[in-house]
């Protein structure tokens, strides 16, 4: 492996503060997108999910500083989420942050993630499911999630779920704050080149573990903030802003 030296574009940033742009529910056409549903972005992320069903996509809201509202359909396992790429490799592209201030104005049914996820569909469905205290892995994932299927479903967890693992029972990665209808959090995690990770929530410290999360150059993650139904009850969240931070892979 050799290093090629660069210019001074060693910074991969991706931000949104959503004061504007919008796809509306029930895949009409709007803003950054094409007839028929098959394009939708929202600045710097994609918008992906269960788009062609009701309830579900991204609408702006009059709230101050700017948020949309991500829907989740009806429907368990069906939502919407904003997406990076599966571009990002610990290993060559750590210290990797993402960091979302989000809020539901009902903590009910429900799941919400923030965080890394190996694999990101078009049709994106969470990176985890969760029943009483068994967080179980749908694809490797590393983050956030707020779950209603939990024994403490208003807390905050931070799965850690990779390629060798199966499930953590989340009393293992429960943080120490609960969510707050229509308050919001500001969720942080970084995971860095040798693939040890923080969590952090609202400034605090909630959880670190040590190298080994992710650290191989062939692992590679997307981000995503995303919203997905429980129940017959739609799911939503409501984002603030979405911040995607990484080193450059200067790697020839």
């Amino acid at each position: 492996m050799s290093i090629s030296g660069q210019s001074g574009v060693g910074r991969v940033r991706l931000f949104n503060d959503f004061c504007g742009p919008e796809v509306p529910v029930a895949n009409a056409v709007a803003y950054g997108t094409t007839a028929g549903g098959c394009n939708y972005y929202l600045g710097d992320f994609s918008l992906k999910g269960d788009l062609v069903e009701t309830d579900t996509g991204a609408v702006a809201l009059s709230k101050a500083s700017g948020y949309i509202r991500l829907g989740g359909n009806n429907e368990d396992g069906k939502g919407a989420a904003l997406c990076t790429e599966v571009c990002f490799s610990p290993a060559l592209n750590g210290s990797i942050v993402v960091e979302a201030r989000l809020e539901r104005a009902a903590i009910t049914a429900g799941v919400v993630f923030v965080g890394l996820a190996g694999t990101i569909a078009d049709d994106v469905a969470e990176p985890c499911t969760s029943t009483g205290t068994t967080i179980t892995k749908v694809v490797p994932c590393v983050g956030f999630v707020l779950d209603s299927q939990l024994t403490a479903g208003t807390y905050w967890h931070m799965p850690y779920l990779l390629a060798s693992d199966t499930s953590q029972t989340s009393t293992d990665v429960d943080a120490s704050q609960v969510a707050v209808a229509a308050e919001s959090d500001i969720l942080r995690l970084v995971v860095n080149s040798d693939g040890s990770a923080e969590w952090w929530i609202n400034g605090k410290l909630e959880q670190t573990k040590g190298a080994g999360l992710a650290a191989t150059t062939t692992t590679l993650m997307g981000a995503l903030v995303g919203c997905w139904g429980t129940t017959t009850t739609a799911a939503s969240v409501d984002v603030d802003y979405f911040l995607v931070e990484a080193n450059r892979d200067w790697t020839r």
